[in-house]
């Protein structure tokens, strides 16, 4: 029920997904008469593959998440994370309000042990392919160790999506290792002494587009605020590349005969193509899209949940923490690591 469009994207988009991927089962949650309202306006439905699941409450894009997290309990974002807590879902998608989700997340999921708190991480487009960056904005003031705790969650999220040994870099202004601030600084002296994890130092914004870096680590703050400039920027870049092709009549040919060049470079650079923040640290999996996310925005959301599934990403991330972070937590007082039958226990 979230996001600006609402179910008015999310349920063409989730339709979408369901006629391309037959594997696919989607639980539709929030306001049963809304949904069945839309959802009949699309003809025949496989009901086998698609469920609502009614919940009367919406948390707002502006609402405060304390009142999200206890004066809602029948909200559709609640509902849909308790579906996932209690094993009626794999996956939960969002393009609601960010806080409350991380908030309802962390109370309803639990953390993995080890981890502080979850950090949002997507693909960002480089010159080699593209790189994982976190934090996107969930945690905007962040210690060295929970920077050092992405760096391992990152390195995890980039091995399930096919990268051997993943190289990781602190975002930084400069690459000596006199610039940064504090945190900048001692989260680097932690991942240089992290076992079976290959930190790279300190790396600039250029450096990230690159490809310098298969894993880009840095706080919230700047995080979302380069995420939504490189956005920006890409439709900038489109924006003058159209009106320099209709600024005379030669530059309308040539534009002609390069529409399939660019139509490519803005299927390739579209935002549209990494919507889709998955939140690392929890115990379950969920996956953040843009509030203004359009139809095929959303697409791309639900096709990065289905990813994480098939990579069973908390599991891996249980497994790799373990053994990343024990040594740290023994010796410096942190987390104490507890398993119950071989699954995480907070």
């Amino acid at each position: 029920m979230g996001g600006d469009f609402g179910p008015h994207c999310i349920v063409p988009a989730s339709l979408d997904c369901l006629a391309e991927t037959p594997s696919l089962h989607l639980a539709l949650v929030g306001q049963t008469s809304v949904l069945e309202e839309l959802i009949s306006r699309y003809g025949r439905v496989d009901s086998a593959r698609l469920k609502i699941v009614d919940a009367d409450e919406v948390v707002e894009m502006d609402e405060r998440p304390t009142q999200a997290l206890r004066g809602k309990p029948r909200s559709s974002m609640r509902v849909a994370l308790e579906l996932v807590r209690d094993g009626h879902a794999q996956a939960c998608v969002s393009a609601g309000n960010t806080g409350a989700l991380m908030a309802l997340a962390r109370h309803v999921l639990k953390t993995l042990p080890g981890i502080d708190r979850p950090a949002m991480a997507t693909a960002m487009p480089t010159r080699k392919g593209s790189c994982l960056l976190l934090d996107l904005g969930a945690n905007v003031d962040c210690t060295a160790e929970q920077l050092y705790q992405f760096g391992v969650m990152g390195s995890v999220a980039a091995q399930s999506l096919g990268v051997a040994q993943p190289r990781v870099a602190l975002l930084n202004v400069g690459i000596e290792a006199i610039k940064g601030n504090q945190q900048v600084k001692a989260a680097a002296v932690l991942l240089q002494q992290a076992v079976d994890l290959d930190y790279s130092g300190f790396i600039e914004g250029d450096g990230l587009f690159r490809g310098e870096a298969d894993v880009v680590v840095c706080d919230g703050f700047v995080g979302n605020t380069l995420l939504k400039s490189t956005e920006g920027l890409a439709q900038l870049v489109s924006s003058r590349v159209e009106a320099l092709c209709r600024r005379s009549l030669f530059s309308r040919l040539m534009g002609v005969l390069a529409l399939p060049l660019l139509r490519q470079l803005r299927a390739d650079m579209s935002p549209a193509q990494y919507n889709g923040a998955s939140f690392l640290g929890l115990q379950g999996i969920v996956v953040k899209s843009h509030g203004s996310a359009g139809r095929e925005d959303f697409r791309a959301a639900i096709r990065r949940a289905a990813e994480d599934v098939r990579h069973n990403l908390p599991e891996q991330l249980h497994s790799r923490l373990e053994r990343l972070l024990a040594t740290d937590q023994s010796t410096d007082g942190g987390i104490d690591v507890t398993t119950v039958d071989g699954m995480p226990s907070n």
